[in-house]
């Protein structure tokens, strides 16, 4: 197991501005062949750094609509239903759930009516309450800034340093901060396991 170091970091900051960038490219920024940018990738995809790539497209070039900020207070004690149902529509382009449970919207609605967008997409009765603000304009500009250069422990969230530990179970592959952490997840998992089956 490796760290993160910052030839990682600076290959996942030129994949953010363009994830089409060719790894020779990449590699004659950062001082490396393009093989090894290679390499540096899939391990960063398989240690689940790099989860997919992705397209940022401008919705405003393609539909109509008006930019709102809308803040839902859920009425229910788990949002995930309600946060699952508002990303599954149309019109919405980012979610985020705050600490206290409420759900963000970045939506492009196709008119003012916001309660009845609302009630026409989502069960209204796990919505206690919401505030809508119109948006002049919303950007996105993903950075790595304040990044720490480690992965966490799958079993306890510590740092893994090269003392860690990987392993892949089910197809997947975890990291671990020690032996222990990778036993006692491996223990759970298969507790977890059998009790679905």
């Amino acid at each position: 197991m490796r760290d993160l170091d910052e030839t990682d970091m600076e290959i996942l900051q030129l994949l953010l501005s363009d994830a089409r960038r060719p790894y020779s490219d990449i590699a004659d920024t950062v001082g490396l062949s393009a093989p090894a940018v290679s390499d540096r990738v899939a391990r960063l995809r398989e240690a689940g750094v790099i989860n997919r790539f992705t397209l940022d497209i401008d919705r405003s070039q393609l539909r109509t609509g008006i930019p709102v900020l809308v803040t839902v207070e859920t009425a229910a004690s788990d949002p995930a239903a309600l946060r699952d149902a508002l990303l599954g529509t149309d019109a919405v382009e980012h979610v985020f759930t705050t600490s206290e449970a409420d759900i963000v919207v970045f939506a492009r609605v196709p008119d003012n009516d916001i309660a009845g967008w609302l009630a026409d997409r989502v069960d209204t009765e796990a919505i206690a309450d919401f505030e809508v603000e119109l948006l002049a304009g919303a950007e996105w500009s993903p950075d790595l800034g304040g990044t720490e250069f480690a992965l966490s422990c799958a079993q306890c969230g510590n740092t893994v340093d090269s003392e860690g530990t990987a392993a892949r179970i089910d197809g997947s592959l975890y990291q671990f901060c020690c032996p222990s952490c990778e036993a006692r997840f491996a223990e759970k998992y298969d507790e977890l396991q059998q009790g679905a089956d």
